[in-house]
């Protein structure tokens, strides 16, 4: 018997069954399924990325992708909504931007280890090139996590709270949201001193979608909670694409935060607790002599190191403090000391 087309339209077990099974049917590159993270990266280079998500000429340094996966966000994130981890999403997003250079810190690092074990055991070939000394340390680390609203809810009032959750899937299947929202929040942190230097919040919306339909998946329950394939989905990616964008436009304008009078991070701080022994600053002192030839050894030229505070030693000091970020003194002051020690 042959099925007719509009019957396989009609019937979803019918689809399944008879018209998918045409391999020829397959459409591949469909721009329905597509996210605002899209086409592909080979190291520095790709290939059909979204023409609004920001590039960088050099990278800032090496950096690993972190998700909580005990935090509330991933729970309801993977439970209600059946969308996997955000992390394959986000380093697409990231190599294609060239601003950082992923390093694998995930469930991969087990593959990793595992060649070196067979290294060591002696099961490779000869030449393999497995031994220590060749893994990429991550400068920074990237957090994500994600808050959903859904409002105007069809039949009934609106549905507004954190991602996910039974009340917004129930509301879905009753009638569908008229708007559907995502919040999400990126967290860059330097690794050697723990220090966050970077923090952006992204957001996206959709409007009129059926999301009774996304719950389950537009082909009868099978695809349900993919990124491509759901309103919910998409919008996540969107709303990270938002936050890695405004990211990236702070990490270009970047200022280190400093404590002022030579005082370094982690030494107290400035913000008395009664009862605690008071802070003292930290003064650092440094000759001129020395200050002279570490201003030699990082490219600038402040002449012999004689310790003269001469035009040339003035003219360097100042150069160094516009590189830096600090005042425009030409001398040695607690600040540039501070930066030239480090």
């Amino acid at each position: 018997m042959k099925i007719s087309a509009p019957l396989c339209v009609l019937s979803g077990a019918l689809l399944l069954a008879g018209c998918a099974s045409d391999p020829t049917a397959m459409k591949m590159g469909s721009q329905d399924a597509k996210t605002t993270a899209t086409g592909s990266a080979g190291g520095a280079n790709s290939a059909n990325a979204n023409k609004a998500l920001e590039h960088c000429d050099k990278p800032f340094g090496t950096i690993a992708l972190v998700e909580d996966q005990s935090a509330a966000w991933y729970i309801q994130l993977t439970r209600d909504y059946q969308l996997t981890s955000t992390i394959p999403v986000l380093r697409l997003l990231v190599q294609q931007s060239n601003c950082f250079v992923v390093v694998e810190r995930g469930r991969a690092m087990a593959n990793m280890q595992q060649e070196r074990a067979l290294q060591q055991s002696g099961e490779l070939r000869a030449g393999s090139s497995f031994g220590k000394g060749q893994m990429v340390s991550a400068d920074y680390s990237l957090t994500p996590s994600i808050t959903f609203s859904a409002k105007n809810t069809k039949g009934g009032g609106g549905a507004v709270g954190a991602f996910g959750g039974w009340l917004g899937a129930v509301g879905a299947v009753a009638g569908g949201f008229h708007q559907n929202e995502a919040s999400t929040m990126l967290l860059l942190t330097d690794n050697r001193s723990g220090v966050q230097v970077g923090a952006a919040e992204g957001s996206a919306s959709k409007v009129d979608f059926d999301v009774g339909a996304a719950v389950f998946g537009w082909s009868g329950g099978g695809g349900l909670g993919g990124y491509t394939n759901t309103p919910q989905g998409k919008v996540i990616v969107a709303a990270f694409t938002d936050s890695y964008n405004q990211l990236v436009t702070a990490v270009r304008n970047y200022a280190p935060q400093t404590m002022g009078n030579g005082q370094g991070l982690g030494t107290g701080g400035k913000l008395g607790v009664d009862g605690a022994a008071p802070v003292k600053p930290v003064v650092m002192r440094m000759s001129v002599a020395d200050a002279q030839r570490k201003l030699t050894a990082l490219g600038y030229k402040p002449g012999p190191a004689d310790g003269s505070m001469g035009g040339h030693t003035e003219a360097a000091l100042r150069e160094f403090q516009k590189d830096h970020n600090l005042p425009l003194t030409g001398r040695l002051d607690p600040q540039t000391i501070a930066e030239l020690a480090k």
